[in-house]
């Protein structure tokens, strides 16, 4: 599928040099103030002059030589086309000079058009943009010709393209982290993360919070794996046992004794932690479990337990780690991004490459996406004209109305003149031709 060349020159361009600034005065300025064009502007003025000069010197000729008797039938024509050429070109000399100035310093009604009518004229062309060019219909024909989600695809789904996306967010990614203040950063993590973890009591919600574990049962796992460890412990006990027995053991109690009681004892253990990991209506489970309902209930409702939660978490919001935790966060997440950006190679900007590509993949292959996506375009597009499409009309007549009325009327002469020269030379062609033709019908109709 061919690309047309306007959206596949828009895409090409992107990797250009940016243009330079444009100079005071605006793109107006530059356009028309190339004094290459008044150069041109002057010497078609010259032009359409010598013409209106080569008609008057021909028209005195013809009269002089009339005056005299000399020449023949010749003369009258050549007089009247003269002297109709004259006149086309005065009337079309006024006729361009009118829209930018008075002619001859005269202030003739009507002329000076563009100074006086300047703001009336940026309102019509606003007018006319917000008409012709800025119609939502005009708008989304020009959009769906384009075909900007395929071509975009395909564009994406070069590798060279996905690498240089990833680059310059890269370089993006760095100028946005080179702008931001340290100190404003931590201070949001801080105001947000930090501050509004400390704000509210804990107890109330770790109380509420437990009592919906205790309810899904979600304390059985832990308490089936304490009493496995328990259980283990009590097998591996017997050295320690016999060791505190023997220690604490009157000095006068015999050791077989120190032994049986020490054995007894670990029997009992083992037995007991048995029970304790294999019954679940165990009632040191039962008693675990009721601990941790009181618990929970007291943590929403005691206000002893309350304020011993508040005491605790002050304690802990107090310490070194915790206070420097903004900054610490920020300074270790900045250096990850930097250097993330930074390194060619990093899962950062390869994740993007990737990520850029497969998307691209998927616009050229996928002909439903692209429906998608050009939907999505053409919806924010008519938003964008019928909401906004006034505002863009009025920064034509705006802009307009900010020029000074005699700059914006030289500067548009400089611009358009030139070819309004041709008006003048065209006038005095025309206007010998019409001359040249009344008089040779006038001729043949009253003199035979």
């Amino acid at each position: 599928m061919e690309q047309p060349a306007g959206t596949a020159g828009v895409l090409e361009s992107s990797g250009r040099a940016s243009q330079p600034a444009p100079a005071p005065g605006g793109a107006f300025a530059d356009l028309l103030g190339d004094e290459g064009k008044a150069k041109d502007l002057w010497r078609m003025k010259a032009i359409a002059t010598a013409f209106l000069a080569a008609a008057t010197v021909i028209y005195l000729f013809c009269r002089w030589t009339e005056s005299r008797g000399a020449g023949g039938d010749w003369v009258g024509y050549v007089r009247a086309a003269s002297e109709a050429g004259m006149v086309g070109a005065l009337a079309d000399w006024f006729a361009v000079t009118a829209l930018f100035r008075h002619p001859l310093g005269l202030p003739i009604p009507h002329t000076a058009i563009i100074r006086k009518k300047k703001d009336q004229l940026g309102a019509g062309l606003g007018d006319f943009v917000r008409t012709n060019f800025l119609s939502p219909d005009v708008v989304v024909t020009k959009l769906n010709s384009a075909q900007i989600s395929f071509r975009l695809g395909r564009w994406m789904a070069d590798p060279e393209h996905a690498e240089r996306v990833a680059e310059e967010s890269a370089t993006m990614l760095r100028a946005f982290i080179g702008v931001l203040r340290d100190e404003d950063v931590e201070q949001i993590i801080d105001q947000t993360i930090v501050k509004r973890v400390a704000e509210p009591l804990w107890g109330p919600p770790l109380g509420k919070v437990l009592k919906e574990l205790i309810a899904d049962n979600r304390q059985g796992p832990l308490l089936d794996l304490l009493a496995e460890r328990a259980h283990q412990w009590a097998l591996d006990s017997q050295e320690t046992l016999d060791r505190i027995v023997n220690r604490d053991a009157p000095s006068w109690a015999p050791k077989f004794v120190n032994s049986m009681l020490a054995e007894r004892i670990y029997r009992e253990l083992v037995e007991f932690t048995w029970k304790v990991r294999t019954q679940p209506d165990h009632e040191i489970r039962l008693a675990a479990n009721r601990f941790l309902e009181d618990f929970a209930n007291d943590l929403q409702y005691d206000d002893v337990m309350i304020k011993k939660a508040e005491r605790i978490k002050s304690e802990l919001m107090g310490r070194a780690e915790i206070t420097g935790l903004a900054h610490a966060t920020w300074r270790a997440a900045k250096r990850l991004i930097l250097e993330s950006a930074e390194d060619p190679n990093s899962t950062l900007r390869r994740k993007v490459s990737e990520n850029v590509q497969n998307l691209g993949q998927r616009l050229s292959s996928d002909e439903g996406m692209r429906d998608k996506v050009d939907g999505w375009l053409e919806r924010g597009v008519r938003y964008l004209v019928s909401n906004y499409g006034d505002e863009f009309a009025t920064l034509v007549s705006d802009t307009v109305a900010r020029w000074d009325a005699d700059e914006a009327s030289r500067k548009i002469e400089l611009a358009a003149g030139r070819d309004l020269q041709f008006i003048r030379i065209n006038g005095t062609v025309v206007g010998s031709l019409a001359g040249l033709a009344i008089y040779a019908v006038s001729n043949l109709l009253f003199n035979g």
